[in-house]
């Protein structure tokens, strides 16, 4: 029962921290450069848009098998192999050829199985009636779809950031959906179109005839005749070698163009294509359509360039943007849209307020009825606490949803829980005949096990909780797994000091129990 000047100033000035951080989330901030760090409010609180998308795992499954087949390609030219009869097939993920002779089938083999896998256990090489096969395996494809979810989180992540967007949520859903939420975003069809686009910008040579798909070629709509051209599938230059990106104004048309930077391997790579193709045209493919072909008059040496195709201002700049922040590794489909207005967002705030301050109330009054000097002693630890969970949640920006503010009043009714049951103890050392100090003293010790242990068991409940939560789960559990931490600080700490205090100064012969 004994607490040192140290002790003392340590929980007061824990006490004085959590006010001030309490206090930019009721001021405005005096000096931008200061750390003004509040608690942000979610979408149910402050209305805005939801967003659930779905990453397209054939589409990143069809793109591997196109790669796979550029490589394979390119493995049997390097080593002087003839093939014949390439064949590709989406249904059973596999890829086949015919070796130009007998002799030559073990050495394409080999080579094959030389090929470099994105991941491990990637496909399988096998024999069968003649042909080689690839086949890739369905548990390294999911593999690889975890792997793009989080690299398109990223992605999703520049994109939105890039908008302006403030405090925006995105998370993984299952294993190929994205929730992203975006508070105070009421019209969300830019952010739709800037997300539901892949932006995969790749640089291809048109078929020899451009009129008439011919092997290794695709009929691709060019946006800028509306009509179809057959491009090369082989891909000479990907948009994963941009460096920068940006709009401006086309000097010889005054209309709105695309710059591009490569870096050094890109340069070269864009060098050698247009240097060994001059006369030819080349295609700039965006996600599958092409927005200009033009002729290589000479070759483009500097890696950069500019994208030109009927742009005004909103539209180069968007492209300039999705070019920035990457391409994603397979297209994102809306599935689900929801958008909550502000108004709907300032009544659940009103609605939420009145039931934390009801409830606390309440517990207020109780605490004060049934134990008296103790119970206002608790319901101060009460406050305090309080005050330290919102401090905790504006130190790391936390966003503040419905399910967190009913966090918030159940951690409370549990404070309150382990102040009843100090009380309750110190009640029975009294009963027992023992004095005030001794009552006091095993009162607090015996007590302090039972709370340690039923606090103990609900913080690891609501730590798994928060681990395989989503969403709303997730903000529940993280409020209340706070408030577990301040509940003890408040109750083991803050009201046993007070206690201690005013029997350090009263003296009283009997405990007002």
């Amino acid at each position: 029962m004994y607490y040192s000047r140290l002790r003392l100033l340590g929980v007061a000035g824990i006490c004085l921290i959590g006010v001030l951080l309490c206090l930019p989330n009721f001021l405005r901030s005096p000096s931008p450069s200061l750390p003004w760090r509040q608690i942000h409010l979610g979408l149910d609180l402050r209305g805005g848009s939801y967003l659930l998308l779905q990453l397209d795992l054939k589409s990143l499954e069809h793109d591997r098998l196109q790669s796979l087949q550029d490589q394979a390609r390119q493995t049997l030219l390097d080593r002087s192999l003839g093939y014949r009869d390439f064949a590709r097939d989406d249904a059973t993920a596999s890829l086949s050829f015919m070796p130009r002779s007998d002799a030559e089938r073990d050495a394409a083999l080999k080579a094959m199985q030389s090929l470099p896998p994105v991941v491990p256990n990637e496909f399988t090489t096998s024999e069968k009636d003649g042909r080689i096969v690839l086949t890739l395996q369905h548990e390294a494809m999911l593999a690889r779809a975890r792997e793009a979810v989080a690299q398109s989180i990223e992605i999703v992540r520049r994109r939105i950031d890039a908008t302006g967007a403030i405090d925006p949520s995105i998370a993984r859903e299952g294993d190929d959906r994205i929730v992203v939420e975006l508070p105070g975003v009421s019209d969300p069809e830019r952010i739709k179109s800037l997300l539901g686009t892949t932006a995969r910008l790749t640089f291809r040579l048109l078929a020899p005839n451009p009129s008439v798909a011919s092997p290794g070629s695709t009929m691709l709509e060019d946006e800028s005749v509306h009509t179809q051209v057959a491009v090369q599938d082989h891909v000479d230059v990907d948009g994963t070698d941009l460096t920068n990106a940006g709009a401006v104004i086309d000097q010889q048309s005054g209309g709105w163009a695309v710059t591009f930077q490569l870096n050094s391997a890109g340069a070269t790579a864009f060098a050698n294509v247009t240097r060994a193709n001059v006369g030819k045209r080349f295609a700039i493919v965006l996600d599958n359509k092409v927005i200009e072909a033009p002729n290589i008059i000479n070759p483009i040496t500097a890696g950069n360039g500019q994208i030109t195709g009927g742009f005004d201002a909103r539209s180069a700049s968007d492209l300039a943007l999705l070019l920035r922040a990457g391409a994603l590794p397979a297209p994102l489909s809306v599935v689900e849209q929801r958008t909550i207005g502000p108004s709907l967002g300032a009544a659940s705030i009103h609605a939420g307020v009145i039931s934390l301050l009801t409830g606390l109330l309440l517990v207020i009054a109780f605490m004060v009825l049934f134990y008296g000097r103790f119970g206002l002693y608790a319901d101060i630890a009460l406050f305090a606490n309080l005050i330290l969970m919102v401090a905790i949640l504006s130190l790391f920006q936390a966003t503040l949803t419905l399910p967190g503010m009913a966090g918030m009043l159940l951690t409370l009714g549990m404070a309150v829980d382990a102040n009843i049951l100090i009380n309750e103890r110190i009640r029975e050392e009294v009963k027992r005949g023992r004095g005030p100090l001794q009552a006091l003293q095993a009162g607090f010790d015996r007590a302090t096990g039972t709370i340690i242990d039923s606090n103990a068991t609900a913080f690891l409940a609501h730590v798994m909780l928060f681990v395989f939560g989503t969403g709303p789960v997730r903000n529940f559990a993280l409020t209340i797994t706070i408030g577990i931490v301040t509940t003890l600080f408040t109750t083991l700490l803050l009201s046993r000091l007070l206690v201690v205090r005013w029997y350090a100064l009263a003296r009283p012969k009997e405990l007002p129990v």
